[in-house]
């Protein structure tokens, strides 16, 4: 069906396509010829359904990006009348036919499933072609115009239906392409600078490919500076821009190294945000024509400010996955309160972009939080940690870890203290826990290694302290450990998003949060 197609769209004057629903896979296989048609001048019109909530919005919003004014798209929306035609009708200079059958706009429909369709030119049966014709006529006019505002609410209510989670339309685009909220936010992006912004907040779930939105958007612009305040977050965003940017000079502005002439710069904030460095000699104001803030909601910090302050690019571009702050600093300021694009936690999973989440709320019935002292609104730590250490608590953590045994967990901790404690503990059980942290123990060991260690099974747990909150991908982790006192919603979002991104062989991240009567306990039903 796709190579039927593909010839018919190259000589077509017209094209008219009636599917009951459209999904991503699709339109990319379609979009290259359905492009070379517009830029002759073609007229696309497209018609089609929300029939079980199948249409991806990302594919209609793919389609109006690409095709721009040479595609009309509509939505049928008659109420009690089910919508199920697949019909694809072209017009040529010397006649016109009819694709009828069973092939809506997927992958699965125009490449590899068993579908049917018949082939119906006006040369062998003119009346029937023109029936057709006069149909989709009717049924177009009708329909209801897909544009910004229509598509924005049915971007916003869409979930993924159940059944087609898995199989074979969930399958990820060959090379580096937008998917999913990427090409949403790529839309709103490009409106957004239309309407004269010049810099922009994007907020959107750990795991949902923020990283390569970036660097999708920095296409256009010439120098790109990559800001970070982790050299991981850099490394890791430096292989992201190669993959979408692969002829462009790379380099590193941390540490020891001050590269200032590549086309594309992975700053640390600790090192480009000193004054020092934030002079013409090294960089002028207006050096870089796209600036990326990653971990946004760092940005109230003075190395920040004077940061974006100081430099003048055509835009700047602030990505987070937490848009707030518990301390109430104002963010938004920075990006002239510009919030481009959201997408969080619940939507995330809704659609299907990130793994669902098993909570468990478990009572800490061991460690009294009213004998522990705090001051300056934090617990004393090593009254915290000595608490949180004991083995009544470890016992208590281990009967629920046995319900839930998993293939690779990460647990968070108090401090250096309890993290050795509770590691210690695991491996006297016969599991291979490692703790990662910026002190010593006996069952320590370095970040990279550990996490290197961990994606190969050869470790079952690490446990860590706060390190694990930002910059780190470790897909294949299905259960999540709170064994300290959860204080900050930011923070929790942060370590839970650790569990949350998708792998095979993985339906669900299972979190274990062990809840005792600490102050800011109140935050746990956000």
């Amino acid at each position: 069906m796709l190579a039927a197609l593909q010839t018919s769209f190259r000589e077509a004057v017209e094209i008219k396509l009636v599917v009951s629903f459209i999904m991503e896979s699709g339109v990319r296989l379609l979009l290259p010829d359905l492009q070379l048609a517009a830029s002759r001048g073609v007229p696309i019109r497209i018609l089609t359904s929300r029939y079980l909530g199948i249409t991806e919005p990302s594919a209609l919003y793919m389609l109006r990006d690409a095709l721009g004014d040479g595609l009309a798209l509509r939505v049928y929306e008659q109420d009690g009348i089910a919508f199920h035609p697949k019909s694809y009708i072209l017009n040529h200079a010397d006649g016109g036919e009819v694709f009828v059958g069973s092939s809506n706009l997927s992958q699965s429909a125009l490449l590899t499933g068993v579908e049917w369709n018949y082939r119906v030119t006006s040369r062998e049966a003119a009346a029937d072609v023109q029936l057709f014709e006069e149909h989709f006529q009717r049924l177009f006019a009708q329909a209801v115009v897909v544009n910004d505002d229509w598509l924005k609410d049915y971007s916003l209510s869409w979930q993924r239906p159940r059944w087609l989670r898995s199989g074979p339309e969930r399958t990820e685009p060959e090379g580096p392409e937008p998917r999913g909220p990427q090409i949403e936010a790529l839309h709103y992006l490009k409106r957004t600078r239309k309407e004269g912004f010049q810099r922009g907040l994007v907020a959107m779930a750990t795991g949902t490919g923020k990283t390569f939105l970036a660097a999708f958007d920095s296409l256009p612009y010439g120098r790109i500076l990559f800001v970070a305040h982790r050299e991981e977050i850099l490394r890791q965003a430096a292989a992201s821009f190669s993959v979408v940017r692969p002829h462009h000079s790379l380099g590193f502005f941390h540490g020891q190294e001050k590269d200032n002439k590549a086309q594309l710069v992975f700053a640390s904030i600790q090192t480009l945000g000193q004054e020092q460095y934030l002079r013409p000699q090294w960089f002028a104001p207006d050096h870089f024509d796209y600036i990326v803030i990653d971990e946004f909601h760092h940005v109230a910090a003075a190395s920040y400010r004077h940061l974006v302050a100081y430099f003048q690019p055509k835009f700047l571009l602030g990505l987070t996955a937490t848009p707030f702050r518990m301390d109430n600093q104002d963010i938004f300021q920075f990006c002239d309160d510009n919030i481009v694009y959201e997408m969080d936690v619940r939507e995330a999973i809704a659609k299907d972009y990130l793994a669902p989440f098993h909570y468990y709320g478990i009572y800490d019935d061991v460690t009294n939080y009213n004998t522990i002292d705090y001051r300056a609104g934090q617990y004393v730590q090593w009254q915290l940690e000595t608490a949180l250490s004991q083995p009544q608590r470890h016992a208590l953590i281990w009967k629920h870890y046995q319900r839930h045994r998993s293939q690779r967990a990460l647990a968070f901790c108090s401090g250096i203290q309890h993290a050795n404690s509770v590691a210690a503990f695991f491996a006297e059980k016969g599991v291979r826990a490692r703790a990662v942290h910026s002190g010593d123990g006996p069952h320590v060991v370095e970040r990279q290694q550990a996490v290197a260690r961990l994606q190969d099974g050869e470790l079952e747990m690490l446990v860590t302290v706060d390190q694990f909150n930002e910059g780190v991908d470790i897909p294949d982790i299905d259960v999540i450990l709170f064994l300290r006192p959860t204080q900050s919603y930011t923070v929790f979002l942060q370590q839970l998003g650790r569990g949350l991104r998708k792998a095979p062989n993985k339906d669900k991240v299972t979190v274990l949060d062990f809840i005792g009567n600490y102050r800011q306990a109140h935050l746990l039903p956000l």
